[in-house]
């Protein structure tokens, strides 16, 4: 059993915190903006809740985030009331939060600097599967820290893997969002196809999942997507927000990524529709909306 915090208890961060607690069996505290979702979770799970990220982190040896953006994450770990002025040497912070590979590795050098260890550890499977703890976490980091936190990270995953180098967490989930964004169009389209051209949608996935055109995408949504439900998954304005991390970085590393830019202004204008906070497969209600005008 370990000593380890948790910051963010947003829909990802609420389960994952309690798959600490739960699976692990770990002595957790966490810290939320909103206080009172902390004391929500202690009461919960029976943990602790702290005012301050400083003092959620005090003498633990694991501590966990998962927040908004760069500058979200910046505010819990080096601002005023940070973790990183309390943590311990020889602990290790976890970054479970979607940010840039820039300040994964500007965060894991003022870390290392201060003696403990800091992993890029982004996570892919949406809210069902931090409720389930079955995410997939990619890893940046160095490989001593990365073999010392991979127990507790299991709590909540179903794979934890070293990607490489502090940032090669973070630069693998923005493959993994391009080759979602990609993904979510084809389905969108080939299912607006299939419904325009009068075919029975269930019939047609049943003959081609099998096959080629299988992904989890369409054994999972095609259902939604044809019956136009998007109350569910990951919200239009965080894959906006990813999507954004990975065009930056593309042109950063001089790579080319002509469809993420495209997708990225389709999903600007699901946001336009009102559907900032529609699941992701929404990109279909685009197609849909266009025969309306």
């Amino acid at each position: 059993m370990a000593k380890v915090t948790f910051i963010g208890l947003g829909v990802m961060g609420y389960p994952m915190a309690g798959h600490l607690k739960t699976k692990g069996g770990h002595n957790v505290t966490v810290y939320n903006r909103t206080a009172a979702k902390a004391e929500k979770w202690a009461a919960e799970f029976g943990g602790n809740a702290a005012a301050t990220p400083a003092e959620a982190a005090t003498d633990c040896d694991f501590v966990f985030a998962c927040v908004g953006n760069d500058d979200d994450l910046r505010s819990v770990t080096t601002g005023p009331d940070g973790a990183f002025l309390t943590m311990k040497p020889g602990s290790v912070f976890v970054d479970n939060t979607t940010a840039s590979a820039d300040v994964a590795r500007e965060l894991f050098l003022a870390a290392k600097t201060a003696g403990f260890g800091f992993l890029d550890a982004p996570v892919s499977g949406g809210q069902a599967g931090a409720e389930n703890g079955v995410l997939t976490v990619m890893i940046g980091g160095d490989e001593d820290v990365y073999t010392k936190a991979k127990p507790v990270i299991e709590c909540f995953a179903k794979f934890a893997g070293l990607m490489g180098p502090s940032g090669a967490g973070q630069l693998t989930k923005m493959v993994n969002q391009i080759c979602i964004a990609g993904l979510v169009q084809g389905l969108s389209e080939a299912i607006h196809f299939g419904q325009k051209s009068g075919l029975d949608i269930e019939t047609v996935i049943a003959a081609i999942s099998g096959g080629a055109a299988q992904s989890w995408q369409m054994e999972n949504r095609w259902k939604t997507m044809r019956d136009g439900e998007f109350n569910h998954g990951f919200a239009v304005d965080w894959m906006r927000k990813d999507l954004g991390i990975c065009l930056n970085a593309a042109n950063e590393v001089g790579a080319r990524l002509p469809v993420t830019a495209l997708v990225d202004q389709f999903y600007a204008e699901v946001q336009a529709m009102g559907g900032s906070r529609w699941d992701t497969s929404s990109l279909i209600a685009r197609l849909n909306n266009a025969d309306k005008g």
